[in-house]
């Protein structure tokens, strides 16, 4: 039976760590997805929806450490910042005239940006907004979409290729001199359209986990070979997923054209998945990705539905997951 699309509510929220497991191929993970607000935090609020600057047509969002969002440019590939206490915010680095997609934020204080048509990862000072290091990841046709961090690489999903193009980091951190292509292989097929997109590190931390924009389909990634295998969901899919965001075995999975959430329940190594509810808003105008913070999940509507025009309003809304 299909899950009845649930409108979302303010809620008690549970707030999930990570699962323990044992020893990951790919290391440790970073911490949980929903941060809980400082104590000062919570006391000043947090707001539940901010407005972008017109025409910024925004993708990606990256949210910490703290009540900062990062959001980037399609257009432009400019970076905005805003307190999500006040939704008050500026660019604070200019873009290269090509997009920045999927943003991760890595607790050392740089962004990591995917690059979309450009075909490149950039690397960006999350304070002064500097370039530390851009990456070409290929040339066209090619569309880097996503990207997520673990403690030992960056990994960019390419929505036109089949291939995830991998940042190896030192242990310090330190980047690496050029960039890694692992083909995909197995059970994953590209056809026309936007084909791999937002990815999230497994829940027992061996394997990354894609969603297949055009097809409505997850896969498991073998890290270390590039062999995908599908995801059982049960006969559910999850067209036009786009952002992941994963807490502890809770996958949120944006269904951008379809205004929706998908809330999936995976299994302990990722291989299976149960849908088990939907959330939408009305406020929702084609979200494209989420990131949390304080209990809250943030979508930025690109509005991709909608002519962009230099005076075209974007915002920003954060909505409460519940139970």
């Amino acid at each position: 039976m299909r899950p009845a699309i649930l409108t979302s509510a303010p809620g008690a929220v549970l707030l999930m760590t990570l699962a323990a497991g044992p020893a990951p191929a790919l290391a440790t993970t970073p911490g949980p997805a929903f941060a809980e607000a400082p104590a000062a935090d919570r006391a000043a609020g947090l707001v539940e929806s901010f407005a972008l600057p017109a025409g910024f047509q925004p993708e990606g969002i990256a949210i910490g450490p703290g009540p900062v969002a990062y959001l980037g440019s399609r257009a432009t590939g400019s970076l905005y910042r805003a307190d999500l206490r006040t939704g008050e915010g500026a660019v604070f680095s200019e873009g290269p005239g090509t997009p920045s997609l999927g943003l991760k934020a890595d607790g050392r204080g740089r962004l990591f940006v995917a690059g979309g048509t450009g075909g490149d990862a950039r690397v960006v000072d999350a304070r002064t907004g500097e370039v530390l290091r851009s990456y070409p990841l290929a040339s066209a046709p090619t569309f880097v979409n996503d990207v997520v961090l673990t403690p030992g690489a960056a990994w960019f999903t390419d929505s036109a290729r089949p291939v995830l193009h991998k940042l190896p980091l030192g242990r310090d951190g330190s980047l690496p001199a050029e960039a890694v292509e692992v083909p995909l292989s197995g059970a994953i097929r590209y056809a026309a359209g936007n084909n791999a997109n937002g990815i999230v590190l497994a829940p027992d931390r061996r394997s990354l986990i894609v969603v297949q924009s055009n097809t409505g389909k997850l896969f498991e990634v073998d890290p270390a070979t590039g062999v995908t295998t599908e995801v059982d969901l049960g006969g559910e899919t999850l067209l036009n997923g786009d952002g992941l965001l994963l807490s502890g075995r809770t996958l949120y999975a944006v269904q951008n054209r379809l205004n929706r959430i998908a809330v999936v329940r995976l299994g302990d190594d990722g291989s299976s998945g149960r849908v088990e509810r939907r959330l939408t808003d009305p406020r929702f105008d084609v979200p494209s990705t989420v990131a949390a913070f304080g209990g809250r999940l943030y979508l930025p509507n690109a509005r991709f539905t909608t002519p962009p025009a230099p005076d075209t309003p974007y915002t920003v809304v954060a909505v409460r997951p519940g139970r």
